[in-house]
């Protein structure tokens, strides 16, 4: 695989810069706070598009019944995770690991050929962070309104307005809190009994943990989360290369920069095509100024191209100043797409999903445990057999009522002692104590290897699982 990296500048100045919040000062003070200035433009209606179907798709998930039961259910009290018309159950937990090294593969594919999309477009930090934005926007005017406001003394209308935004604000979180607790507990009885006061305090408890962490991080934490708590902005330049797709400057194009006449030619002027308007900077969610060059703080989001393809529209020159683009094209040169590096994260990727399909395949509708009676290995019965005794626990992991019948292998004349069909409802276990005793003329040898067999007879699909276990005749 290609080692190429890109070389990281370090364009943090000395003093601090209140345009682009970089430099000494204090980030975390919320004086010096990012007023994020609404973007238009086809990046932003894709980036909203996106953020929407995949907001709706967590709201209403939870909401999506299956037969009698949630869809969707991961019941932690019972051990079980309920997708559809499977269960799965923590021995099942393979899957999980597999569906980790996918997604894992999945974003070192992404960053390695587009950067960081997924910050920019599907991150749920960036898609509350928007939303919040949104209803400041809505309810305290305009970035520069809102930063001039923030700086004059407190008013009663202002009040009102920032404590209606506060308002909105945890609604928001309280839904998001409501809806992944409805992943872990069924969300219909959830909804009733939060909102009745009837919910234990536990449920009440992580409902309003996880709404106080959305509030926070969407509301107050926003860049602070991308910039110095999540490890994504710092390990990502071990994807990247020079022929990575990113957010860039075409300093050749825009250099020198600075105001001009719409009327008049830059080339006269001595000047590049970029107008200093710094509305690349504005709309910057994490408040850097993409004219600097290639920052770990850009998160792909798209806004300065949209905010800056605007401002070339009112100029009458052609987009592409900011735009997706390369460290190879930006210099001159051609882009190589099909690199080993990313070759070699998209061939692991597919074997993944292979590994994954075939745990999936190999996933049994239902599960047997044998366990022998340890206190006493064998014993002679009444009739001269020689006699060991099993519990046999039963797993039912679909969602509806089976039937199992049981038998066992492996010697002849084997007189079995309990029960050999079972009916389990949907999820149960079921314990089953038997014995099995043998004509000691018939055992060869003083332990022998047996097998249980446990066969579904509900349905079309026979299914037939299989446990090893042994026969003790002599010590």
């Amino acid at each position: 695989m290609s080692k190429e990296k890109i070389d990281i500048k370090d364009v943090t100045p000395k003093e601090f810069n209140p345009k682009t919040h970089k430099g000494s000062g204090d980030r975390f003070n919320p004086s010096n706070r990012i007023y994020v200035r609404a973007a238009k433009g086809v990046f932003q209606k894709l980036r909203q598009k996106m953020g929407w179907f995949f907001m709706l798709l967590f709201l209403l998930t939870p909401w999506i019944s299956y037969g009698d039961r949630q869809a969707i259910l991961i019941d932690i009290g019972k051990q079980q995770f309920n997708f559809f018309g499977t269960t799965l159950w923590p021995q099942d937990l393979t899957l999980l690991a597999v569906v980790l090294m996918v997604a894992a593969f999945g974003l070192f594919f992404i960053t390695t050929f587009l950067g960081r999309v997924w910050c920019g477009y599907l991150c749920p930090q960036t898609v509350w962070t928007f939303i919040y934005i949104w209803f400041e926007e809505k309810l305290e005017g305009p970035a520069n309104k809102r930063r001039s406001q923030d700086k004059k003394p407190m008013t009663r209308d202002l009040l009102a307005r920032k404590t209606l935004k506060h308002i909105c604000w945890f609604a928001v979180a309280l839904l998001t809190g409501l809806t992944f607790v409805g992943y872990f507990v069924p969300v219909k009885t959830l909804f009733a009994e939060f909102f009745t006061l009837s919910s234990s305090f536990w449920i009440v408890f992580w409902v309003l943990f996880f709404s106080v962490c959305t509030y926070g991080n969407a509301g107050w934490m926003r860049s602070i989360m991308c910039i110095h708590i999540c490890p994504y902005a710092r390990f990502q330049s071990a994807m990247f290369d020079k022929d990575t797709f990113i957010v860039g400057y075409d300093k050749a194009r825009g250099e020198a920069r600075g105001p001009r006449p719409r009327k008049k030619d830059p080339k006269d002027l001595g000047l590049g095509d970029c107008v200093d308007c710094n509305l690349c900077v504005q709309v910057c969610p994490t408040g850097i100024d993409i004219r600097d060059g290639l920052q770990y703080e850009c998160i792909n989001c798209g806004a300065c191209i949209d905010a800056c393809d605007d401002t070339m529209d009112r100029m009458n020159y052609s987009h592409g100043l900011i735009s997706y683009t390369t460290e190879h094209k930006l210099a001159g040169h051609s882009v190589d797409v099909m690199r080993p590096k990313l070759i070699g994260y998209g061939i692991v990727m597919v074997a993944m999903f292979v590994m994954f399909f075939y745990f999936l395949n190999a996933v049994q509708p239902m599960g047997l445990d044998v366990i022998r009676d340890r206190t006493q290995l064998f014993k002679t019965n009444t009739d001269g057999l020689i006699e060991n005794t099993y519990t046999l626990k039963i797993l039912n992991k679909t969602q509806q009522s089976e039937t199992y019948n049981i038998s066992v292998t492996g010697l002849e004349g084997i007189e079995w002692y309990g029960k050999q069909q079972v009916t389990l409802s949907a999820g149960e276990i079921y314990t089953l104590p038997v014995s099995l005793a043998v004509d000691p003329y018939e055992l060869e040898k003083p332990i022998a290897n047996i097998m249980f067999m446990l066969e579904r007879q509900s349905g079309d699909d026979k299914k037939t699982l299989s446990t090893e276990s042994r026969f003790i005749s002599k010590l």
